[in-house]
């Protein structure tokens, strides 16, 4: 960005985002973020109304706001506006202004996006694609069983342990956000594979060295989660499937596939070990979704 406030509001812009680094130990595309939505208001105050930003009004907000709205998504106008109420709460805290201007704003509703899924025939496709013949074949389609089969974040799918794997009773051990843990059944078909990788596969990968976890690279580290990014990218191509996938993409599939066929809303929380039921219930909207549109494709008056 060719703007730059003058160097008062750069230290103070400079002193908000040591004290977020410090604080809440925020990435540095973060604090980057934070940065350009302060610069970009400090360019828009000093264009229109000439004034400092210490000295600006609530009115002088919505302005801006409403200057930006014909322009920019409501996901944007809302990150600016939590931009500015941080800064301006740090200011306040700081003493550097006598009241908070970002008071009583409200924030644009930001309707929620529906996450993107896989059908069933676009998941059975994509777990025939890995070659069976070789090792990292074998391990790729254990790893994309387990991932469809539990729900798992790939985070949590890279680094589970041997020693969280239960196979006589089924289930693993998962340490999800916040380093809680969950059992989680695995299902026939992942158990299948998981057994067949350890058999063979996996020593040969690993060429003699030790590791803690389950799935390993000839390096003798786990995987990581760009690398089987990457593998999945490539078997999707395999698949033929079209549209842009990611794991989390598998999740979202194994939580709408259950939902499609009855399951209950708690017990799909429990496993996506979701804290909040709301953020699962976003799944019915995608099962109501292909509902309708299953209706206006079939029904004579669709």
């Amino acid at each position: 960005m060719s703007f730059k406030p003058d160097k008062k509001e750069n230290a103070l812009i400079d002193k908000f985002l040591d004290h977020l680094w410090l604080e809440d130990g925020l990435s540095r595309n973060t604090l980057s973020s934070y940065r350009f939505d302060l610069y970009n208001f400090s360019n828009w105050l000093n264009k229109t109304n000439s004034i400092f930003l210490e000295n600006v009004t609530k009115s002088d907000i919505q302005q801006y706001l409403s200057f930006k709205f014909p322009s920019s998504k409501a996901r944007s106008i809302s990150r600016s506006l939590s931009t500015l109420r941080r800064f301006y709460r740090f200011l306040y805290r700081e003493k550097k202004i006598t009241t908070d201007p970002t008071l009583q704003i409200q924030k644009p509703k930001i309707p929620k996006s529906l996450p993107k899924s896989l059908s069933e025939d676009e998941v059975e496709n994509l777990l025939e694609a890995p070659d069976l013949n070789i090792d990292i074949g074998i391990r790729d389609k254990a790893m994309i069983e387990l991932l469809y089969a539990c729900g798992l974040r790939v985070s949590e799918l890279v680094n589970i342990q041997l020693t969280e794997l239960n196979l006589d009773d089924g289930v693993i051990r998962v340490t999800g956000k916040g380093d809680k843990t969950r059992l989680v059944p695995m299902g026939e078909d992942a158990m299948d594979y998981i057994q067949k990788y350890l058999l063979s596969a996996r020593e040969a990968i690993l060429k003699n060295k030790k590791s803690k976890y389950l799935f390993v690279t000839h390096h003798g580290k786990s995987m990581t989660r760009q690398t089987f990014w990457h593998s999945l990218k490539k078997y999707a191509l395999i698949a033929n499937i079209k549209q842009s996938i990611s794991p989390h993409i598998l999740r979202h599939a194994f939580a709408t596939h259950l939902i499609n066929h009855g399951a209950d809303l708690r017990v799909v929380q429990m496993l996506l070990g979701h804290s909040d039921i709301s953020t699962t219930q976003i799944y019915t909207h995608v099962a109501r979704e292909r509902l309708k549109t299953i209706h206006k494709t079939h029904h004579p008056r669709g």
